[in-house]
């Protein structure tokens, strides 16, 4: 029986695949329903075997289009949902619920233009990398990626399917996440100026944070086309000491780097004045996107937009890594990420049925 788009994305939300937790069940399900469309599909584990990818394919050889999209959700507690957020609500020509912007939508999108697009009408081979755990720093793809090319071949256009509102984006910032680490002595607090707090030197690490900030505001590389306009440093958790009356001898600072494509986050790591008692180790990363928007590809692609004129997100997405391939890769997908990760996270049904006609249109020139 043919399923529409909503019975597809209620499938989809109904899996609550909150990232960093299990996600097999889904990928069970979206490799079912492609195996029926007559795909080849290829599972690909995770490292610890806890959560699982999936590569599809229908159409021999080379081109054709690849849809990127990952299967992870952002967690929903401490949030005011109005309503189960795994169970898909229908409301003021929206569909509601987690996932549903980010990004099972556009994911929908590709099964059900897998289901009604007659493989006779798909004029080009049609491709899906299924993910896990993008939301914590792209974790899935950065393992699953050397495998795309020899399982799927080589696109002529690969669609990172965040939420655009179907409008081309061509760039993001890259970002690296760090963990610092600053070690001092116990004591008791009566005595502390003869014990090294280890809450001084990650105070110092936060400083000069600050410092590099201003220094990349003031003389970094800049971009327009972004907002704000140039690279990034971020101190964003800091946790140190067990109770008021004892020197904590040990501090740690989690910080990251979004950086514009003409910087490095190794250069503006490097010249970050950090103290000599604190240790820096990267805990993630993934590459920004700068695609050409005249490649051919990409060109023919925009010619079917409303908006084909070429633009940037401020989040990131897996598309550094397809790039990285020598893919033609831009994002672009339904919905608005002013409404991903909130509480009744939603997406118009106007987007979706834009989205399908789009790439159905795509598939068939």
């Amino acid at each position: 029986m043919e399923l529409s788009t909503k019975d597809i994305l209620a499938a989809l939300v109904g899996f609550p695949t909150i990232t960093d937790g299990p996600n097999g069940a889904l990928v069970d399900w979206v490799e079912v329903f492609l195996k029926g469309q007559g795909f080849a599909t290829w599972r690909v584990e995770s490292a610890d075997g806890v959560k699982a990818g999936l590569l599809a394919k229908r159409g021999s050889g080379e081109g054709g289009l690849l849809c990127s999209a990952h299967s992870d959700v952002v967690p929903v507690a401490g949030q005011d949902w109005s309503r189960d957020p795994f169970v898909l609500g229908e409301e003021d020509g929206r569909y509601v619920g987690r996932g549903t912007t980010d990004m099972k939508g556009f994911l929908a999108c590709v099964l059900s233009v897998a289901q009604s697009l007659r493989p006779e009408d798909q004029r080009m081979p049609l491709s899906l990398a299924l993910s896990w755990d993008e939301e914590i720093g792209c974790r899935g793809i950065a393992e699953m990626i050397d495998a795309v090319i020899p399982t799927l071949g080589r696109p002529e256009l690969c669609i990172v399917g965040e939420p655009t509102s179907l409008k081309l984006v061509c760039g993001h910032k890259g970002k690296a996440s760090y963990r610092a680490v600053a070690t001092g002595d116990a004591g008791h607090s009566a005595m502390a100026p003869q014990f090294r707090n280890a809450l001084h030197p990650a105070a110092d690490l936060v400083q000069a944070i600050r410092d590099r900030q201003a220094a990349l505001v003031a003389q970094g590389a800049r971009d327009a086309g972004y907002d704000p306009p140039f690279s990034t440093i971020h101190a964003g958790v800091l946790r140190g000491g067990t109770a008021l009356n004892i020197v904590p001898d040990r501090a740690e600072l989690l910080f990251e780097i979004r950086h514009l494509a003409t910087e490095t986050p190794e250069a503006i790591l490097a010249s970050l004045d950090a103290p000599r008692d604190v240790s820096i180790t990267q805990t993630g990363r993934y590459p920004g996107l700068l695609s050409d928007a005249d490649q051919p590809a990409i060109r023919a692609f925009a010619s079917g937009l409303a908006q084909p004129e070429p633009g940037t997100v401020a989040f990131g997405t897996e598309a550094g890594f397809f790039a990285a391939l020598g893919l033609p890769t831009i994002v672009w997908g339904p919905g608005d990420m002013r409404d991903g990760h909130q509480p009744d996270e939603s997406v118009a049904i106007s987007e979706l049925d834009g989205c399908i006609r789009i790439l159905r249109t795509y598939l068939s020139r």
